[in-house]
């Protein structure tokens, strides 16, 4: 039973632990796109090549994060964050040190396997590890500070970018490491979980990623002119895609069971979820590079313009979730998405020499009172779609649902608004892709809504609460836990 008290000193060891992991996580899941322009033109790098900065990251994190969970579950919460702590903090180092647009892409996937493993992990120790007493308020204080650590991302970035450079942007996460493992390794108790048994569905986990890599270099790819290699690899991808429904099916210890999907209630909150977050994939991709490109921001301008938005889910996303309890989801789920969606067409007003109060700051605001209308509803619907026990299982296929849905935006928006391969590199040109994109993703969003007011009902009472009431990524929603972990 765990025992550990938070207001001990070893309480507040294990917060900082956690704290100092997903952070380096979250960290790098809001900075990157600030930083893509200056990667770009230090590299000489075509659009597809900043696509895939962000992608190969994303397709490992999302094909391997269920994965991750059950590794630290069967072999030690302690030993599989550790170890996702090194290897994110290695990965780092080599992205930081990569001397060609090749390489850091080739980096990117590596850290996005130590994010599948450290992500998951960072939750589960505070679930694990403290009295049942005081794990809501150790939830709350991990989720707040993570939620600061959103926030500051992007400004930190532009920073970075603007003062010792871009590769500084993923060797920051080298000194964050150093600090993390040995007090991890003197703190945190381990655990694990004894029910966990069965074979580890790597060949699930390996066909999954594959699918999304396959399927993500054919929208990118086919950007530069439709050609047999685009076609081929569209149906492979898409083959390797029925092949993970039937193993997944198939096999007596599933990464993700397939009968989860019985309930019409995951369902239609997940189907939500792919195209809510494909949305914001594709908006916050490419809005860092039109303050860049188009309105001639620094990328600390840039990435300081960015603050209301993540400034306002962390302000008022716990409000929300009570709010959405009284309510039910179907109201915020229905509104949260066309507030998203009304932001994208003011982003419109978005050009040349844009002046940040009147032009860009009002779109960010919208933006922000959206997700924040509609990410604690999403989450708490999630989790009482589903039994109590498979709560964490629901959070993280929700989760890595989100993430695959953001990665197939930034792969398939440029193509779908003819962005082609050196667009970024012209303000007139990026521009007018970039007019074309907004409408798209609010097309998306609009669909969503639609979505979740013909599809959420109101959860049966006595079902399960979300832990984290604070939330500040944009990316993603929030992981849960096991309750009994």
């Amino acid at each position: 039973m765990p025992d550990v008290r938070l207001a001990s000193p070893q309480g507040k060891w294990i917060l900082l632990t956690t704290v100092l992991g997903s952070s380096m996580a979250m960290l790098d899941s809001t900075v990157v796109n600030v930083a893509l322009p200056r990667i770009g033109r230090d590299l000489d790098a075509n659009l597809a090549a900043l696509q895939w900065t962000v992608n190969a990251y994303m397709v490992t994190l999302a094909g391997l994060i269920l994965l991750g969970g059950s590794l630290g579950d069967r072999y030690g919460r302690r030993k599989i964050f550790v170890l996702g702590v090194v290897w994110f903090a290695s990965a780092s180092l080599l992205c930081g040190l990569a001397p060609n647009a090749g390489v850091l892409i080739a980096a990117r996937a590596l850290q996005g396997v130590g994010g599948a493993l450290l992500t998951p992990g960072s939750l589960a120790l505070i679930q694990a590890s403290f009295h049942r007493d005081d794990r809501s308020r150790a939830v709350g204080l991990w989720s707040g500070f993570g939620g600061i650590g959103a926030a500051v991302g992007p400004f930190l970035g532009g920073w970075l970018v603007d003062g010792p450079g871009w590769r500084w942007v993923f060797l920051l996460n080298v000194p964050l490491a150093l600090l993390c493992v040995p007090v991890a390794v003197r703190h945190v108790p381990e655990s694990a979980d004894e029910r966990a048994h069965g074979r580890f569905d790597v060949l699930g986990a390996a066909l999954g990623a594959l699918a999304l890599a396959l399927l993500t270099y054919a929208l990118i790819e086919a950007g530069h002119g439709f050609s047999p290699a685009v076609t081929v690899t569209a149906v492979a991808g898409l083959a390797v895609a029925v092949a993970f429904v039937y193993v997944e099916k198939h096999r007596p210890d599933p990464m993700l069971p397939p009968d989860i999907f019985a309930s019409r209630q995951f369902t239609a909150v997940n189907l939500v979820t792919l195209c809510v977050y494909a949305a914001f994939g594709g908006f916050f991709f490419l809005t860092a590079l039109q303050l860049q490109v188009v309105a001639g921001y620094s990328a600390l301008q840039a990435g300081t313009a960015l603050l209301p938005t993540t400034a306002l889910m962390l302000l008022f996303s716990a409000r929300s979730g009570a709010l959405a309890d009284r309510t039910g989801p179907r109201l915020p789920l229905t509104v949260g998405p066309l507030l998203c969606a009304a932001a994208m067409l003011l982003m419109l007003r978005v050009g040349p020499d844009a002046n940040y109060l009147t032009d860009v700051l009002p779109a960010l605001v919208v933006m922000g009172a959206g997700l924040v209308t509609v990410v604690a509803p999403l989450t708490a619907t999630v989790l009482a779609s589903v039994d109590t026990a498979r709560a964490g299982l629901a959070s993280g296929v929700n989760n890595a649902a989100a993430r695959a849905a953001g990665l197939v935006a930034v792969a398939a928006l440029p193509l779908l608004a003819g962005m082609g391969p050196e667009a970024y590199l012209s303000a007139s040109a990026f521009d007018a892709a970039f007019d074309r994109a907004m409408p798209i993703c609010a097309g998306v969003l609009v669909v969503g809504s639609v979505l979740a007011f013909g599809l959420v009902r109101r959860p049966a009472p006595g079902c399960r609460h979300p832990e984290c009431k604070t939330h500040g990524c944009v990316t993603s929603p929030p992981l849960e836990a096991d309750e009994s972990a």
